[in-house]
């Protein structure tokens, strides 16, 4: 099945992420253009946070930035592998590891369907 372009999806996280401030409450929105990877995400423990990098092919290679709610600030590094799910939705299947702090994982997280 073609991998499709991840522009404006919008995906939850399927779990709680151990090691991380990651959770189903948390909505990412992923733009994508040439190349380029871009996103915003909220919810949750998560304030605010951002992401940027490159895919090739159905990897996706990206650095994070991310406010909590408790107003400490902190970033990391993440490697992806895009997954299209039976019923045709994106799983995005995340290796990552903090840079501004010790910690690493994995998580996952996939499409939310559209409303309406």
């Amino acid at each position: 099945m073609e991998i499709p372009s991840l522009d404006g999806l919008r995906f939850r996280a399927v779990a709680d992420v151990v090691g991380g401030e990651i959770a189903p409450a948390t909505l990412f929105t992923y733009h994508e253009a040439g190349g380029e990877i871009w996103g915003e995400y909220s919810g949750g423990a998560i304030r605010r946070g951002f992401l940027v990098g490159t895919r090739r092919g159905d990897v996706l290679d990206f650095r994070y930035s991310q406010l909590n709610t408790a107003g400490e600030t902190s970033n990391g590094h993440c490697v992806s592998k895009v997954v299209v799910l039976p019923d045709g939705r994106v799983r995005l299947e995340e290796s990552w590891e903090w840079e501004s702090r010790d910690g690493s994982g994995t998580s996952a997280v996939e499409q939310v369907p559209d409303a309406g």
